[in-house]
């Protein structure tokens, strides 16, 4: 059931027109099976947000790195505004649960597929353009990715969480060896798969990670582990 409050609570947004929200989480699913639902599909609010979320991550990044070359900040930016950082955020808000899908996608996991969820997250933050005032919005999308932009302003760029955790363990002398990385689940179609891994030191499990590519998931089973190791 669609609970309106609740994810307003999470997004600390109050919609003036509701509808727009709900319109962020109608997967063209669902209408394919509905076709007298009142609202249309998530695909255009989902193009203005990928807009407005571009534009406001390259903004913040441009301010906060004045000296950085173009390229890098390119990179961060892709790197916030990627598939796996939006589905994260999406799962984040349980996203999954609120959005409209069509039986036959509902029962094929389309609640947790990173494709549904990235969507939706764009579509919500088109929603909240539409909806709220610039700044109510800018405000929205930068506390989402409030942790990741404070990683990067510390120098910690997400894609060294590996080396990191591997320089930690050296340098506690931890007798196992070297951390080592291991796939326990893929889902997913050969086009659209989805990786859950392990980092592990001998026998120990330090943290767990998924993602759309390995490399992905193994940086966030890093990540895992560095905060639970209290590194982070």
């Amino acid at each position: 059931m669609f609970d309106e409050k609740r994810l307003e609570e999470l997004l600390g947004v109050k919609f003036n027109n509701p509808s727009l929200l709900k319109q962020a989480l109608v997967h063209d699913s669902y209408l394919n099976e509905n076709p007298n639902f009142p609202l249309a599909s998530n695909e255009r609010l989902e193009f203005l947000g990928d807009a407005i979320l571009g534009y406001i991550v390259a903004k913040q990044l441009y301010d906060l790195f004045p000296d950085m070359t173009e390229g890098k900040l390119t990179a961060f930016r892709s790197y916030l505004v990627c598939q796996e950082t939006l589905s994260r955020l999406a799962k984040s808000l349980n996203l999954g649960e609120y959005l409209l899908l069509g039986q036959g996608e509902a029962k094929g996991g389309g609640r947790n597929r990173p494709t549904n969820l990235a969507r939706a997250m764009e579509a919500l933050i088109g929603a909240i353009a539409l909806d709220q005032a610039p700044e109510t919005c800018r405000k929205v999308v930068l506390r989402l990715l409030a942790t990741d932009i404070d990683l990067l302003k510390a120098g910690k760029h997400p894609l060294d969480y590996k080396s990191r955790l591997q320089e930690i363990v050296q340098a506690k002398g931890r007798p196992s060896g070297t951390p080592t990385y291991h796939t326990i689940d893929t889902q997913g179609m050969a086009h659209d798969r989805w990786f859950r891994i392990e980092v592990r030191l001998g026998d120990e499990v330090l943290g767990q990670g998924e993602g759309k590519s390995k490399r992905y998931a193994e940086t966030e089973a890093a990540r895992d582990a560095l905060e639970k190791l209290g590194e982070l």
